[in-house]
């Protein structure tokens, strides 16, 4: 294999040749394990349940246990002089493997510092907001490494174009990261230029009060280095606090800014646009995934890749080919009675925006939204605001709570959003249940929405309505 620079780099920063991930099924953790082993090093790690993406960590060459008990470390990674040791937030404290780790004097780091690391020795291009941020920086890190700026990314979502959350370049000291706010990871990072697409209030587990979570992207503003750049979302209510050097931008989809969208049009079921600069203007850009909320962030990912040299013709073509990011806006089966999508969309404002863009395409159809909410103290600090997003559906389906790192809060449950939900059509429902009533529904629009488990049930619903159609049972076309 290749050595190349960044290697070179990592052996000279620190003495760790081995990498054990607890927590490395995660979305951001295995790309972290990807990283280190598209390297050379050797990387190994645990997570509590089998999925599709520890699934092609095994085939890549990656082991991965899913025991939690210390002889099922391998012997390779219990020298803590060669071991480091990356732990995600969701991994319980009492963990017996953390546990023994910590017993034996292993450096330990959570996966935003070694992020961070990263970031130190290179030029991070970090993307932070309450929603938005999967998708715009998996459009920056497609416009950049298409163009001959390149880059590397470390993605929160599976990017379409590539099949992977993981991008690497031999060329470019660029590096897209999808800066966290939970657990006030981005605080970790040392920006070259960032990008804020939103600040509504979420992770009041973790941070208690509206005021302390904008705070936190306050100071995180003030991590960007000299030289460097903020582009923010326009209205967005909160005070950089930018060193000495720091440009300041602003964008929006289309109400101004020193980056946005004019004319913005769709033609032929395709959404055109012109996209507007502080100096210049680039004329009928096609958007490859034809969704409204996709303008803004395309604004903002073609800003940073304005401002870090990718050409005119560059942007045009990366636009246009972009293809998406699973789960996001993802069309999982569609024929001439029914159309199935499924979105990731868990917070009440991305609920709100993915409605609205459903609906926009769709304006004359009936809608059915299967909602899974995400954390019990999400759902006791949101319901309010998450019936009302729900209520813009023309029936919904809620299912239970998925507690992901919690356990359950007294009082707390599906039927607090449900109470508020300003529909007549509205059902609550077990997940083992879910197939059986799909199956008394007329159908026409159908979207599941969620950031828990419930993209195991995409598939069997798909097959289900696969077979529904085939046997011509009713549909609302």
């Amino acid at each position: 294999m290749e050595i190349d620079n960044w290697k070179l780099k990592i052996i000279k920063m620190n003495k760790f040749t081995k990498y054990y991930f607890l927590g490395i099924g995660g979305i951001g953790m295995s790309a972290l394990a990807r990283y280190f082993h598209a390297k050379g090093f050797q990387v190994a790690g645990y997570d509590r349940s089998e999925s599709v993406l520890t699934a092609e960590l095994l085939m890549e060459g990656i082991k991965v246990s899913f025991d939690e008990n210390v002889d099922q470390i391998p012997f390779v990674y219990t020298n803590s002089e060669n071991t480091l040791v990356i732990l995600t937030p969701a991994i319980q404290q009492n963990h017996p493997q953390l546990a023994y780790f910590r017993e034996h004097n292993f450096t330990i780091k959570k996966r935003a510092q070694v992020l961070g690391d990263i970031t130190r020795q290179s030029k991070g291009i970090c993307i932070a907001g309450t929603h938005g941020k999967t998708t715009t920086s998996t459009i920056t890190a497609h416009l950049l490494y298409q163009s001959q700026v390149s880059c590397n990314a470390f993605l929160g979502g599976i990017a379409n174009n590539y099949n992977t959350n993981l991008l690497l370049s031999t060329e470019s000291n660029l590096v897209v990261i999808e800066a966290d706010e939970y657990d006030r990871s981005f605080h970790q990072l040392s920006p070259y230029m960032a990008v804020i697409t939103s600040a509504d209030p979420d992770h009041l587990d973790i941070y208690e009060t509206a005021d302390a979570y904008r705070e936190s992207f306050e100071y995180f503003t003030s991590l960007i280095r000299p030289g460097g750049a903020l582009i923010m979302r326009k209205g967005i209510n909160i005070e950089p606090q930018l060193q000495k050097g720091v440009k300041l931008y602003t964008y929006s989809m289309d109400e101004g800014g020193d980056f946005h969208a004019d004319n913005i049009r769709t033609l032929k079921g395709e959404i055109h646009f012109d996209f507007v600069t502080p100096t210049d203007r680039i004329n009928d850009v096609r958007l490859g995934v034809p969704v409204r909320i996709n303008v803004e962030n395309s604004v903002a990912a073609m800003a940073l890749a304005w401002l870090n040299g990718v050409t005119t013709d560059e942007l045009r073509t990366g636009i246009s080919s972009f293809s998406g990011i699973y789960r996001r806006f993802n069309v999982v089966y569609k024929s001439d009675k029914i159309v199935y999508m499924d979105d990731y969309a868990h917070h009440p404002s991305e609920l709100k925006a993915s409605i609205s863009s459903i609906r926009n395409l769709y304006p004359d159809r009936k809608i059915t939204g299967i909602f899974q909410p995400h954390l019990f103290s999400r759902t006791r600090d949101f319901a309010p605001a998450f019936a009302e997003a729900l209520s813009q559906l023309d029936e919904l389906i809620l299912l239970d709570i998925y507690p992901a790192r919690e356990l359950p809060i007294e009082g707390v449950d599906s039927e607090l959003i449900l109470r508020n939900v300003k529909l007549k059509n509205k059902t609550l429902c077990t997940k083992e249940n879910l197939l059986s009533l799909l199956k008394e529904k007329e159908l026409d629009v159908l979207v599941t929405f969620g950031a828990g488990d419930i993209d195991k049930l995409v598939p069997l619903i798909k097959e289900q309505l696969k077979k529904l159609t085939i046997d011509n049972l009713p549909f609302t076309i």
